[in-house]
């Protein structure tokens, strides 16, 4: 094996989703300087960063001078899945592996990629059954306009339909659209009983602004009467929203900064001295964090950075993480996960108010229903 190996780093540290981009760059570093602290054997990892500032034409570019000029055989990043679907034939072209750590809305499942963010049956089918019999089955589907969106809303009026549900408005603003006032009067009027949001970046903040200005008019929109789910809202994002604006709010989430366990607050600590104590971790942070360290420990037990090798390593591994251990299934290539519904407090942190253990991925939703109800484990 060569002495150094290339690793890409992919993600858009500016552009409309620049803060989740800065959290995955972040965790991302903060496991690399720990390898090149410690003692790592006779492998250096040298990443190799690029920004595509959420163009994805920049994505699909950069990846290809990635695997083709910097000599990567892995890629740790994209964060859309636009920009993960683009990068995908050159990454298969090549025979590399791509590490994705982002929630997304699954159906897929590529042996060159390594999923170790939840897909719908670890997001957004707990969270359902967890809110549907405690708030109300008269949901409000808001969407970012592209797959993310689509495919997540389709999701939920699938899992609506067959609970007795009603979806009572569903509307899709791109990206950067930050105009909401008519998707705030259109929920005014059917006055759901939550709203599930699958927006992304600017949209999404621009309507929990608005939406808080709407409790503030109207106490029937307040968070405790109605509230906005989200499977893609994080610490990352608070502040870009605004401390306060969001409070109340309701993310499901495979790890939450505020996760009480020995294994967080090691990881905690390590942090506080990396970004400082304010620094607020989120899934993205922790996600990066545990990619790069799950690529260097399979490099080093295969003796080799071939993607097939790492692949085969992967798979036979148990990896220890700040969120708990955690497998990588052979069949999907996708990892078991934890998940927790946290609310937003006014320090842009979250309480952790329910949980449920690992849940092995299921991207294409063909198990069948277990009675996720009554395993829920309700916090507080």
């Amino acid at each position: 094996m060569a002495d150094t190996v290339k690793v890409g780093v992919l993600f858009s540290c500016t552009g409309p989703y620049a803060a989740i981009g800065r959290d995955c760059r972040d965790g991302a570093a903060l496991a690399f300087e720990e390898a090149a602290r410690g003692d790592g054997g006779a492998v250096s990892f040298v990443p190799v960063h690029a920004d595509p500032e959420g163009e994805p034409r920049a994505y699909l570019e950069q990846a290809r001078a990635m695997l083709r000029e910097a000599g990567c055989r892995h890629i740790i990043g994209t964060i859309t899945s636009l920009a993960r679907k683009e990068v995908i034939p050159l990454v298969e072209k090549h025979d590399g592996l791509l590490w994705y750590i982002c929630p997304y809305e699954g159906f897929e499942a590529n042996e060159n990629v390594i999923y170790t963010g939840p897909c719908p049956n670890q997001h957004l089918m707990p969270l359902f059954d967890h809110l549907l019999p405690r708030q109300g089955r008269r949901v409000y589907l808001i969407g970012a306009n592209y797959v993310w969106g689509w495919e997540m809303n389709r999701i939920a009026r699938d899992l609506l339909r067959d609970a007795g549900g009603e979806v009572v408005g569903e509307r899709y603003l791109p990206i950067d659209e930050t105009d909401v006032g008519r998707l705030i009067a259109d929920i005014r009027h059917h006055r759901p009983d939550f709203i599930l949001n699958n927006l992304i970046g600017p949209s999404s903040h621009a309507f929990l602004r608005a939406y808080r200005a709407l409790g503030d008019a109207d106490p029937a929109f307040r968070p405790e009467v109605r509230p906005v789910v989200s499977c893609d809202l994080t610490e990352a994002e608070i502040g870009e929203i605004g401390l306060g604006l969001s409070t109340g709010h309701l993310a499901a989430a495979s790890y939450f900064g505020t996760l009480a366990t020995p294994e967080n607050e090691r990881f905690r600590a390590r942090a506080a001295a990396a970004f400082g104590p304010d620094h607020r971790l989120s899934a993205f942070v922790e996600g990066a964090y545990v990619a790069v360290h799950m690529l260097m420990d399979a490099v080093r037990s295969a003796g080799s950075d071939e993607p097939a090798a790492v692949r085969a390593a992967v798979h036979a591994r148990l990896f220890e993480t700040p969120h708990g251990p955690m497998r990588i299934d052979p069949r999907t290539n996708h990892a078991a996960l934890p998940f927790h519904l946290g609310r937003i407090r006014d320090d842009g942190n979250f309480d952790i108010i329910a949980s449920r253990p690992a849940i092995a991925a299921d991207p294409y939703m063909t198990a069948p229903r277990d009675g996720g109800r009554s395993s829920l484990r309700v916090v507080s």
